[in-house]
């Protein structure tokens, strides 16, 4: 489940100012515009989140792979256990990812992805003995706990409090002040909202948005009355407004109209286009069929790689974008007959493939270490499997970050004790020993890494993240 009920997007705005869909912007060939600039590459960083909605089951994503904790997992995830002759070595360490992740797996060779481990919402840090203790409504644990809808938004906010209006992709877009605001393929999480900005929403590759100079499209030219209405609009929206409220309305329609002429060819471009980028074409060609990616996210990280490819146009030299699939919700059949297929790997094949493909663009165009992509999600999903074949909602969860800058190879964070009831566990009677692991890496700590990867100071990270501060001298980790 995906919250898209918080922001409205610039394409929005435009639809209700009457301009929908619209035609090919201006005559410039993307080739000519994504013309390859190197001094800009080297003072170029983006990150990229990939959220996963519906909580994805980490403990089979990852699985550890010496003797005793194999041992552990096996036993308590029973049906559910991926052999571990299946699972795709990560050399150096205990552990292999799933076998429906091995595209992955030359990342980790060339040491550009990192596993990062337990991570979820705290307000600070927290033992089971503190969260069995806790009043009602304490201010130490965060709100309503295994709900999809709360707990995608204390991710996407990096917060403990499921009231919290802005995403820490949005306030750190706005303290460091970023061209843009956060770029969104992935719909109107709360993740890109900033307290003056919605995310921009942009469509997948092949679309068009917003409202063009529609004068310049070609089949439109002997039309004069969408000529006019184009010219009117722009027209109105070039004069003050009696109201603070109106001119804030009509400021946003006058960016609206400069970023969907800027941005529209960029838009449009898809793989069978003769004027797309081929390198990002030959990164994305096992994805690619009939001139189209075949994949949700695929189709999502093909339209990002050309943002990014595009960044002389598409402006700025720090950027944060949004990415997201769905599907993860798996109380049921969760494995299938096989063990390694299913619904589980069939999501698992998806991201693998989608992010592996990406990176190999950005390896292309010379940019790994200049993009960071990483991995969020609801919550992670009961260790121990339920009556249907499935897994139910938890708490900490694994995570990936993949990238030229990851200092990958090896693992970060604390893997949880794999023991039921155990001092990761929240339960502690039978009926509620599940595996519900409370996280030893708060998101804040996660993102914090990232944001001040971007560039951002000490005094900047704790107006983008207020409870940073309760992690004392652990505010970040060591994978970038």
């Amino acid at each position: 489940m995906n919250d898209h009920s918080h922001a409205l997007s610039r394409r929005g705005l435009l639809k209700l100012s009457g301009l929908g869909a619209g035609g090919v912007l201006g005559t410039a060939t993307l080739g000519a515009l994504l013309a390859p600039r190197a001094a800009q590459a080297a003072d170029y960083k983006a990150l990229v989140c990939v959220f996963l909605y519906g909580g994805n089951d980490a403990m089979n994503a990852i699985v550890p792979t010496d003797t005793a904790r194999y041992a552990k997992y096996a036993n308590v995830r029973a049906d559910l256990a991926i052999p571990k002759a299946s699972l795709t070595a990560l050399t150096g360490v205990n552990f292999g990812l799933h076998p429906a992740l091995a595209a992955l797996k030359t990342a980790w060779t060339a040491g550009e992805l990192a596993p990062v481990f337990n991570v979820g919402p705290l307000a600070a840090p927290l033992t089971k003995a503190q969260y069995r203790a806790a009043a009602q409504n304490s201010a130490l644990i965060p709100d309503n706990l295994f709900s999809h809808s709360d707990q995608q938004v204390l991710w996407e906010t990096g917060s403990a409090d499921s009231l919290t209006r802005t995403g820490w992709g949005g306030r750190a877009s706005e303290t460091l002040v970023t061209t843009n605001p956060v770029i969104s393929v992935g719909g109107n999480g709360r993740f890109g909202m900033s307290t003056l900005n919605a995310p921009l929403v942009l469509p997948g590759p092949g679309s068009t948005f917003g409202a063009y100079e529609l004068a310049k499209e070609p089949w439109r030219l002997k039309y004069q009355p969408l000529i006019e209405r184009a010219a009117a609009l722009r027209a109105l929206y070039k004069h003050g407004m009696p109201s603070d409220l109106g001119n804030a309305y009509t400021k946003i329609q006058r960016d609206a109209f400069t970023m969907a002429d800027r941005l529209g060819t960029i838009v449009k471009t898809k793989p069978g286009d003769s004027n797309a980028v081929a390198a990002i074409n030959t990164a994305f060609a096992p994805l690619i069929a009939g001139g189209k990616v075949t994949t949700g996210l695929g189709n999502q990280l093909y339209q990002v790689a050309q943002l990014i490819a595009g960044r002389a146009v598409v402006q700025g030299n720090r950027q944060i974008f949004f990415a997201q699939m769905g599907g993860f919700d798996t109380h049921g059949n969760q494995v299938g007959a096989n063990i390694v297929d299913g619904e589980h790997a069939r999501l698992l094949k998806q991201l693998g493939d989608a992010l592996a493909c990406f990176h190999a663009a950005m390896k292309n165009l010379g940019l790994a270490d200049a993009v960071t992509a990483f991995t969020q999600s609801d919550f992670g999903r009961t260790f121990a499997p339920n009556n249907s074949g499935g897994t139910d909602h938890a708490w900490g969860s694994h995570h990936l970050v993949l990238g030229g800058a990851v200092n990958g190879g090896t693992t970060y964070g604390t893997y949880p004790e794999l023991t039921l009831g155990g001092k990761d566990d929240v339960g502690v009677d039978d009926w509620e020993l599940q595996g519900r692991w409370i996280p030893t890496t708060a998101v804040d700590q996660y993102a914090a890494t990232m944001v001040s990867w971007l560039g951002a100071t000490d005094a900047q990270l704790d107006l983008v993240f207020p409870d940073l501060k309760n992690f004392g001298v652990k505010r970040k980790l060591a994978f970038l």
